[in-house]
């Protein structure tokens, strides 16, 4: 149990670059989220022991595609991924955690004040309410981790991005697959030139995987 402890709360030596100064707030969110994320059951009891890698490191180094001083939008937060890890490392950016239920909104809501993240704000609800829509506005870029195939996840994220903003989803093996598959029913929603890319080369292993788009006028309904 001692190693598990040890393992679980130091940070890598890469943390310290993707956060600088905030690192103090990523290791404060990983203990949260290591006994309260546990208990309440918003992560799996063997995720503590790879919380940086897997998770927070991984969802930090999304700050490589956003350009600065931009609003986000990350739907379906969860946790808090990937909104809260960026939302650290990137204290220029304005962050939105849109998530439905009301246990995991409970939750990011007290991370925020523990943290004292005042660049993070939670609302609970659906992205494609309109009372959502409403209260959320247009961003620069919307995001998510694992929510859903890259059809629907345009559907719920187009409305969300202004003209010239960009879709920017954590992927993973089917990024590629799911762009051939879905290409044009995400062109007639206003999402173009989809693309693969990696982020947090030598900072993650493997590095994470992010399927975006650029957001356009839409051509018509699917």
């Amino acid at each position: 149990m001692a190693d598990e402890e040890q393992e679980r709360e130091a940070a890598p030596p890469a943390a310290a670059d993707v956060f600088g100064r905030r690192l103090t707030l990523a290791q404060g969110y990983v203990d949260i989220l290591s006994d309260q994320g546990v208990l309440r059951g918003l992560i799996g009891p063997r995720e503590p022991a790879r919380l940086w890698s897997r998770h927070v490191l991984n969802c930090a180094v999304l700050g490589e595609a956003i350009a600065e001083s931009s609003t986000v939008i990350d739907i379906g937060s969860g946790a808090g991924f990937p909104g809260i890890p960026l939302a650290i490392a990137r204290p220029d950016l304005t962050v939105t955690l849109v998530e439905p239920l009301l246990r995991r909104t409970t939750f990011l809501d007290e991370v925020v004040d523990q943290l004292a993240l005042t660049n993070v704000a939670v609302v609970r609800g659906r992205a494609e309410e309109k009372s959502v829509r409403d209260a959320v506005g247009l961003a620069d870029v919307v995001t998510s981790r694992a929510v859903a195939p890259l059809d629907r996840l345009a559907t719920w994220s187009a409305p969300l991005i202004r003209v010239g903003g960009r879709l920017v989803a954590l992927k993973g093996r089917t990024a590629v697959e799911e762009i051939e598959h879905h290409r044009n029913a995400v062109a007639r929603l206003g999402v173009v030139g989809l693309r693969v890319t990696e982020v947090g080369v030598g900072v993650v292993d493997p590095p994470t995987t992010l399927l975006i788009g650029e957001r356009v006028a839409a051509r018509g309904r699917r």
